[in-house]
Order: C-alpha cells, then structure tokens, then sequence
C-alpha cells in the first residue's frame, strides 16, 4: 500500500503527514527527530501495514507551515500541538511512535495527558535532553544572542540533491537510500537548485532544558505501556547509565537494544518493526 498524503489544520497551522495501512487498524500517531520528517518512518511503514499509521511533518519540517514568526518552537508547544494533532484526525487515544526528538515529545505527551495515550513506543530517546541548573544562564544568552543574528540570513542552496544526501550520510550514518528519502522531503526547488523547507528558527540553540530530576518527574508520570528501542552503541549526548535509568523510572517498560545508529528505525525497519509489533500484539484490550 502506497502512503497517503493528508493536510490538518491545527490551530491555524497546515500540518502534512502521510498516512499508511486500514483505517480500521490500530491508531498511531509517528513523530520523526529534528530536521527529519515523515519520511522517516516510511521503511518501518511497509514492514507494518496493518495499522493505521499517520506519520507527520512536525510545523516547521518537510510540507508542514511554519510557526508565525511570534509563536517560538518550544517543548510545551510541540505537547499541545501533537494533542491538536490527535484531535484533528478525530481520535481519542492512540499509539505514541517517536524518534529522537519525536520520541521525547511523545513521552512528554504520555505523561501530560495520559488518558490520550494508549501506549508509547520511544526510539532512541525518552524525556527530552537535560541540563545542569548551572547552565540556565549560558543556554539564555546563547539563545537570545542567536535570534538577534537570525533575521537577514541566507539560506544555503545546493546545485543538486547529492551534497545534502551526503552530508546526512556522513552525520546520521545513514545509507544512501534512507538519507536521500528525508532530503527528498525535506528540500524545496529554488532558484538556483535546491534549499531546505524546514524553518530556520529549529537552529537556534534551546533556551532553556530540564534537570535530570525535572525530566524524572515527568518519567514517573507515564503510566502506559512503554517499549523503549535504543540503538547500541549510545549516542554522546545520550549516554549510559543515563538512558537506561530513564527506562527504570517507567512503571510499564520494556527495553529492546539493537546495534545500528541514531535512524535504526530507518536502516533495520524489519528488526524494528518486529518489537514494535511484538509489543502492540501484547496490550492488554481496551489498555
């Protein structure tokens, strides 16, 4: 089954998405990583066609609207729009799939509104990134000092799609074919050649990020099933015993390790899809 191209209008933004497999099968909401888009679950969608899966461009990635120019891209705006998100496709509950930042958002949305959340698949990530209090004031004034320099600048544009596809490979260590699908999506035909869609704004530095004990707070929180995916080994800013300490904090987890990169998901859909699927055929009616 070919990939459905879908508009929503949350709150005044267009929200694109593709959406793969019956309607009448499980629902599950995708959010991708930063600078990613839906593109990013594709691989995994042919290897789970019998569930109702919309995989979105998060605002400001891939055919999505930016935000207006006064609405900052924030963690506790990215919970209230996937919960927009949710209402617009007309659902009550559903299935959280997140990578990377998706995944972060998506647990974020477990543990704010839990009754919307039937359960939580998290690759390579859970809770957002933290910080030491020690550097609220340093994050601050780099943020701050970032804006003020962001208005005026030029968008990068490439000649053709082969120096972005290998700047991915190189960065994500994803295979040629993975790489260029998200470049596919997420480049727009300019003068020239070709340059990014995605808002410039996601480049700032984040203002300000959560103490370990804030995001263990929210962790403890999430009530649902959680099956959580790490690739091994672990990404520097993510390192061990941190990420699987998170894991601990979780009430109803499982943890799965695979070897591979941040975008496993996209370079071993099959090992992927099947804990994902082991996992959705293990939850309890009506959970």
């Amino acid at each position: 089954m070919t990939p459905r191209a879908i508009e929503l209008d949350v709150d005044g933004v267009t929200v694109a998405a593709l959406r793969n497999g019956p309607a009448g099968g499980l629902k599950v909401l995708a959010l991708h990583g930063w600078l990613d888009n839906a593109a990013s679950f594709l691989p995994l969608a042919t290897q789970l066609p019998a569930l109702d899966l919309v995989m979105v461009d998060l605002p400001g990635h891939g055919f999505s609207s930016h935000l207006p120019p006064t609405t900052p891209y924030t963690t506790p705006h990215a919970i209230v729009q996937t919960l927009a998100i949710i209402d617009a496709l007309g659902w009550e509950r559903c299935v959280l799939l997140g990578h990377s930042m998706g995944a972060a958002i998506a647990s974020l949305v477990a543990a704010v509104a839990p009754e919307r959340v039937q359960a939580l698949v998290s690759i390579e990530a859970l809770g957002g990134l933290s910080a030491p209090a020690g550097e609220t004031l340093q994050r601050l004034r780099a943020h701050v000092d970032a804006v003020r320099k962001l208005e005026g600048k030029q968008l990068r544009v490439f000649p053709d799609l082969s120096a972005p596809v290998r700047a991915r490979m190189m960065v994500n260590q994803l295979s040629e074919a993975s790489a260029r699908l998200l470049i596919e999506r997420g480049v727009k035909q300019v003068d020239g050649g070709w340059s990014w869609r995605s808002d410039p704004r996601l480049m700032l530095p984040t203002a300000v990020r959560m103490t370990e004990e804030q995001v263990g707070d929210v962790l403890d929180a999430i009530r649902c099933p959680v099956q959580v995916i790490y690739a091994t080994p672990a990404q520097a800013y993510f390192p061990e015993p941190e990420r699987s300490q998170r894991v601990a904090r979780l009430a109803d987890a499982r943890l799965a390790t695979l070897p591979g990169h941040h975008h496993v998901h996209m370079d071993e859909p099959g090992a992927v899809a099947a804990i994902i699927s082991r996992f959705l055929a293990g939850l309890p009616d009506g959970s």
